[in-house]
């Protein structure tokens, strides 16, 4: 068996939080008006309509209308205004 089944198998069957395993991005959508974002690595492109983020396994883009960064520390980010839609890209 290779580490990285070995490591999948231990993490479910001690049912740790993949979030802290594996760096995971955590995202809570409320509405449409708030995205709460855990565990990103930072912001490549932030305007009104469009939030481009880095996380550790891909990129998110929250796409709206007048979008703001409410706040953000090293671990999460809040993001308001009228969310039309939140996608990963590679």
């Amino acid at each position: 068996m290779n580490f990285g089944k070995w490591k999948e198998e231990l993490v479910e069957n001690l049912e740790l939080p993949k979030d802290l395993v594996y760096g995971a991005v955590l995202v809570t959508i409320t509405g449409r008006q708030e995205v709460l974002v855990e565990n990103y690595r930072g912001i490549l492109e932030y305007d009104q309509v469009h939030i481009s983020l880095q996380t550790k396994t891909c990129r998110l883009l929250i796409q709206g209308k007048n979008l703001h960064i409410a706040y953000y520390t090293n671990e999460e980010m809040k993001i308001t205004g009228i969310i039309d839609s939140v996608e990963y890209e590679n």
